[in-house]
């Protein structure tokens, strides 16, 4: 027999599951773990079956929290994801909103508490306030990268969209032209440039509606110098929305395939979850890792299952509404713990 999955999805959105909380930690944030975060330990996934999260590849995005940064500093926040079980952070900004900090001392940090930085991600242009001295890869890419290595980064990146110049293919050609720039720089400072998506990546060129303007991306970059940072979450919301052409015709696909056509052009992954909402216009709505829809099972395990790509790949909590207390009431570093939990817990699924 198979584990029952929509079973326990079930019990999780009814509170009869668990993640076991940090007591430290949690005590030192005011996390106020309370029922929603101290219960019991998340289920095994397809019991007895391997792991699907390779060890030492457990990051997370520190835009998931930062509010608690902004209200605690870097270092209460770090020495909760350790006791949390995390191993890898991924910058979104330096200093979010905490005041001055040098980058060494935010290694340090980082030393302190078994972590290390994985990517950062940094705007692409500055075209919408014409800024000059901006702190993007068009505007300051020297700057950029030389922050990134005294971090000991091995990743830089944008998660901004490559609609610099338009959504026609011609644009985002040039917007590839310009990435690979950056790639190349960046490789010769030891590092690898990447670009996250969102869903918009996913739509259709305006002047050539059948052409999906991602493969116009994936195509046009030099894939030995840029590479590319999947959001699950994001993808499947761009799966929802863009699976039929403007004309109407079908246009399906599935972002698992993008991973397995080029698996070592995807180092990082952004691991979200979301119930599925056919209300909504994203046909989700954002939920932590483990109570939603989305098949991490079988996105991991896949992935994982490729020759020589169990190790490969990291895989990086966030959740883009942690901060908004009434998104998520439960709090940020509370997405941090149940997340994290979930993913540690989670097993290939497998005949029993």
């Amino acid at each position: 027999m198979t584990y029952d999955f929509e079973l326990d999805r079930t019990l999780r959105r009814r509170g009869f599951l668990g993640v076991a909380a940090g007591t430290t930690a949690a005590a030192l944030l005011g996390t106020g773990a309370g029922a929603a975060g101290a219960a019991t330990t998340a289920p095994a996934h397809g019991r007895g079956g391997r792991p699907v999260l390779p060890p030492g590849r457990l990051g997370i995005q520190l835009y998931t929290l930062r509010d608690r940064i902004q209200e605690t500093g870097f270092g209460p926040v770090f020495e909760a994801l350790a006791e949390y079980d995390y191993v890898e952070v991924e910058f979104a900004g330096y200093g979010q909103g905490t005041g001055p900090i040098t980058l060494p001392r935010l290694r340090r940090l980082m030393g302190d508490n078994g972590l290390r930085g994985v990517g950062s991600h940094v705007g692409y242009h500055s075209d919408w306030n014409g800024d000059p001295n901006a702190y993007t890869f068009a505007t300051n890419l020297e700057q950029v990268l030389d922050d990134a290595q005294a971090l000991g980064l091995p990743h830089i990146g944008t998660a901004s969209s490559p609609n610099r110049y338009g959504n026609t293919v011609d644009a985002w050609k040039r917007a590839a032209e310009e990435f690979n720039t950056y790639g190349a720089a960046a490789k010769e400072r030891g590092m690898r440039f990447y670009q996250h998506n969102h869903s918009d990546e996913f739509s259709f060129a305006t002047d050539r509606p059948e052409v999906r303007l991602y493969d116009v991306l994936v195509q046009e970059t030099d894939p030995d110098v840029v590479f590319l940072e999947m959001d699950i979450y994001w993808a499947y919301v761009g799966r929802y929305r863009f699976s039929t052409r403007p004309d109407g015709t079908p246009a399906p696909f599935e972002p698992l395939d993008y991973v397995l056509a080029a698996p070592s052009r995807y180092p990082l992954f952004h691991v979200k979850d979301g119930e599925h909402d056919e209300a909504a216009r994203d046909g989700y709505h954002m939920v932590d890792v483990g109570d939603g829809d989305i098949d991490y099972a079988r996105f991991l395990d896949t992935v994982g299952h490729l020759p020589g790509h169990r190790r490969r790949h990291h895989w990086i909590v966030e959740r883009d509404d942690a901060g908004n207390e009434q998104a998520n009431p439960a709090g940020s570093l509370s997405t941090a713990r149940r997340s994290g939990d979930y993913l540690h817990h989670l097993r290939a699924p497998r005949s029993c």
